[in-house]
């Protein structure tokens, strides 16, 4: 019996996550998204660098499926065209 709820329980956590993390892979890639549109107006050389970085490190957070950090990435990307 005891086996049993935990198997209930942990199917109930991988129904109530799955949503969650498929909007944080749609966000994650609309980050990206943002990011690269921000590289293509050609800002200054300082926030350019900044925006380089942050979209290399959310395409590997894509990658790794590690979206929270790949938000974090675009959360600094943002900041730096100050649109956070």
């Amino acid at each position: 019996m005891k086996h049993a709820m935990i198997a209930v329980a942990l199917a109930t956590l991988a129904l109530a996550t799955g949503p969650a993390l498929a909007d944080e892979a749609a966000d994650c890639a609309t980050g990206i998204q943002f990011i690269e549109a921000e590289i293509a107006k050609k800002p200054a050389e300082k926030v350019l660098a900044t925006l380089n970085e942050a979209l290399s490190d959310a395409r590997r957070e894509q990658v790794e499926q590690e979206y929270d950090e790949c938000l974090e990435a675009v959360d600094e990307a943002k900041d730096a065209v100050g649109a956070g």
